[in-house]
């Protein structure tokens, strides 16, 4: 791993004139302020990084401030002109919040990390630690101060939409009365699974963010000085490796069976979660091995394809992705790599 210095502090960076810095802290607050709408919250994180990279932690901190009060604000605004009611409302205020606690201010403590280019699963892995109390707190906040629950929301949304998806197919001609009774029950499923679906697509997110953060990242070195740093490829997907303590709440959580009641479900969530991750690794392995052998562009488009349809015809792809990513912290599979492979020439 390559160490880069530590960005200042301080509101003005050395070498950059206050003025020019000011427009720069500016300009990231109005994209902050339109990254906080759906649905391109999802790159919020990439652009709290790439601030805090140009301007300092400090001069981050007060474009988030401006983008998030901006933001809200616009958020808000639109939801009272689409005739919402006062629990509408305050409901939106609980969803901005959530973006603030999960995505924002996790995102925030992240760039300590993010400056000394540490390893791409670490960050996101630290990301989420910072992010799981944010959901707590989200919650908590809006029973106490809004009066209103966010997750019952979520809930109520999910059974309005369990009922469309089921109320579809009981409609539809042909469809075996076997096949509806299979699909209310994997809807059942889900519904005991809600909270992991939540953590799941905060961990896309940070993944997508620090992505797209790398590739911006490596572009601008690459345009400042027509080279790349060997810590410009930290952040490629085919470099996701989840830190092997890991393991352990995969071990603890796997044993949601024997449980009960509560313990049983808050574990059965993790363990969801887990795997989600491990998945994640297998892919980036995947990744990895395609670009060892050369494999890139339409290639690797046509692997990832095949590996959709193998998934979706015979169920076991991703069965056999997270096995890998299970296995990948004692095996390593990633060693495998020709002598003339470069991290820069292919494309995640």
């Amino acid at each position: 791993m390559t160490d880069m210095p530590l960005q200042s502090d301080s509101l003005e960076i050395p070498g950059r004139p206050f003025g020019r810095m000011a427009w720069s802290v500016f300009g990231y607050a109005l994209l902050m302020a339109f990254m906080f709408l759906p649905p391109f919250v999802v790159f919020l994180p990439a652009a709290i990084f790439h601030c805090g990279m140009r301007n300092g932690r400090r001069a981050t901190w007060l474009a988030l401030l401006i983008g998030a009060t901006i933001g809200i604000g616009v958020g808000v605004a639109a939801t009272s002109q689409s005739g919402a009611t006062a629990a509408d409302l305050r409901l939106a205020y609980g969803s901005f919040g959530s973006e603030l606690l999960t995505l924002a201010i996790p995102a925030m403590l992240m760039l300590p990390l993010i400056e000394r280019s540490v390893a791409f699963g670490n960050v996101l892995m630290a990301a989420l630690l910072v992010a799981l109390p944010g959901f707590a707190v989200t919650e908590l906040a809006s029973r106490a101060f809004l009066g209103v629950s966010h997750f019952a929301d979520q809930f109520a949304q999910f059974e309005q939409m369990k009922a469309a998806v089921i109320a579809n197919y009981q409609h539809t001609p042909g469809i075996p009365v076997e096949a509806v009774d299979a699909v209310r029950r994997s809807m059942e499923i889900l519904t005991n699974f809600l909270p992991a679906l939540a953590v799941i697509s905060v961990i896309v997110f940070f993944v997508l963010s620090i992505l797209m953060f790398g590739r911006l990242r490596a572009w601008g070195e690459f345009r400042r000085t027509r080279e790349v740093s060997a810590s410009a490829g930290v952040y490629l997907f085919r470099n996701l490796a989840l830190p092997d303590w890991l393991l352990f709440a995969f071990v603890l959580s796997g044993l949601a069976p024997l449980a009960t009641g509560m313990l049983q479900k808050v574990a059965s969530n993790v363990l969801v979660v887990v795997l989600f991750l491990y998945l994640l690794q297998g892919l980036a392995i995947f990744r990895s091995l395609m670009a060892s052998i050369g494999i890139s562009g339409l290639g690797l488009l046509f692997a990832f394809l095949m590996l959709g349809f193998l998934s979706f015809t015979a169920g076991i792809g991703p069965i056999l992705l997270t096995i890998a990513g299970l296995f990948d912290s004692f095996f390593d599979f990633r060693k495998f790599r020709r002598k003339d492979d470069s991290n820069e020439s292919h494309t995640d």
